[in-house]
């Protein structure tokens, strides 16, 4: 069974972030990278700022939904004020 991953990926060209989801983070974040996403091509390179696994998609996707709200983009501040301040972000799958 496969897992999904909703992701953020933080642009080190601008500090705006791109917040998705996929069933491969590698080839994703490769894609991202290589200015196969369209949406996100002028604001390369990406790093993987967050990231959470879930089980199914439907979950992967209200996740995705949350983050890209005005509570969820609060709570992607406060992780990169925190990164900032020499904690961890990124949290291990």
């Amino acid at each position: 069974m496969p897992t999904y991953h909703t992701y953020v990926l933080l642009s080190k060209k601008d500090g705006h972030f791109y917040i998705g989801l996929t069933s491969s983070l590698d080839r994703r974040l490769y894609q991202h990278n290589m200015g196969k996403v369209r949406s996100a091509r002028a604001r390369r390179p990406f790093k993987l700022f967050y990231c959470e696994e879930y089980q199914n998609k439907t979950d992967a996707r209200k996740r995705e939904i949350f983050l890209k709200s005005g509570q969820g983009r609060l709570f992607l501040k406060r992780k990169l004020n925190d990164s900032e301040n020499g904690k961890k972000s990124v949290e291990s799958l």
